[in-house]
């Protein structure tokens, strides 16, 4: 509340009280300011039409004891499934002396354990690295394993910090120890991926070629619309749409949700297909309508090439 000026406070929270009420979201704004109201929504929370605002500072602590009461009593609704094949999401990345480079994130599934052959990636070229585990540490406790649903930082061998970033994910490899590892040395990446989305707020149209950030869970990286079921899609509208990554291919799975922004355009979204097929486009009609425009140049060119030596030759 207090990292700018209290007319710019306000109308943040108008717009974004409008984007919560608009017919995409259909969500209830509840502005938390005592422990009252913290309580009676956290309770209450099970509806997926309340949203939670809380106005805190980090300068004065102001609302802090709110946030934390909230999420003590907020239940656990997360699905992690520690029989699944094992992923970890890197958050952060750290160079620690003595010990070398150290990733943090979450267990999205499985278990691992100390000294157990991981992969990590991908990197610029889709690649993933074979490396090993070090050491495990939990709030800053060392521990022998870790499970899906828990924070953790795990310290790597042969890795330097360059070659780790956000975003990137470690696999367990598959050995003798570890039969429920990653079948392949490299697991598959994609550039390209079909997510139905919904768009929260955008001034005009958004059409193919339209380019935002786009996070999915730690991934931050710029994508580019390819395709649109549709010849456009506005404010309020849902639509499936086939997404490239800019810079470098991700590891996605089919169910992460998305969210893309630009500016004030804000839309969200769900993955429902990893890889894009451009034979297969997703408005059928726009795609003959190009197949169209290119026939008429191509008859355009062979015309002007046949009437060319007969106009020379009536010229003569």
């Amino acid at each position: 509340i207090d990292i700018c000026p209290p007319q710019i406070l306000n109308q943040t929270l108008t717009q974004l009280t409008k984007i919560l009420k608009s017919p995409g979201a259909r969500k209830i704004p509840i502005f938390i300011k005592n422990r009252e109201d913290c309580i009676n929504t956290a309770t209450q929370f099970v509806s997926q039409r309340i949203c939670p605002i809380f106005q805190v500072s980090n300068v004065t602590g102001e609302s802090l004891d709110l946030v934390r009461e909230f999420l003590n009593i907020l239940p656990h609704h997360g699905k992690y499934d520690v029989d699944a094949p094992f992923e970890f999401h890197v958050n952060d990345t750290f160079s620690v002396p003595f010990v070398g480079t150290v990733v943090s994130g979450v267990v999205k599934s499985g278990l691992v354990h100390a000294g157990d052959t991981v992969l990590v990636g991908p990197d610029s070229l889709g690649q993933f690295t074979t490396t090993t585990i070090r050491s495990i540490e939990r709030k800053r406790i060392p521990v022998p394993a870790c499970s899906a649903g828990q924070s953790a930082s795990f310290a790597l061998r042969r890795v330097r910090r360059k070659d780790v970033r956000k975003g990137m994910v470690v696999l367990l490899a598959r050995s003798d120890a570890n039969p429920n590892g990653a079948l392949v040395s490299q697991p598959r990446v994609h550039r390209e991926f079909v997510a139905e989305v919904l768009i929260l707020s955008h001034a005009t149209t958004i059409r193919t070629k339209y380019q935002a950030m786009l996070h999915v869970g730690p991934v931050s990286q710029t994508c580019a619309i390819i395709d649109i079921d549709r010849a456009y899609i506005r404010t309020g509208d849902r639509a499936t749409v086939a997404f490239r990554f800019v810079q470098r291919p991700e590891f996605l799975a089919v169910g992460d949700r998305i969210l893309f922004r630009e500016g004030r355009t804000k839309g969200l979204g769900i993955v429902k297909e990893v890889g894009y097929d451009a034979g297969k486009p997703l408005n059928p009609e726009a795609g003959r309508d190009r197949e169209g425009e290119g026939q008429e140049e191509g008859e355009g060119e062979k015309v002007g090439v046949v009437a060319g030596p007969k106009t020379a030759a009536v010229g003569a």
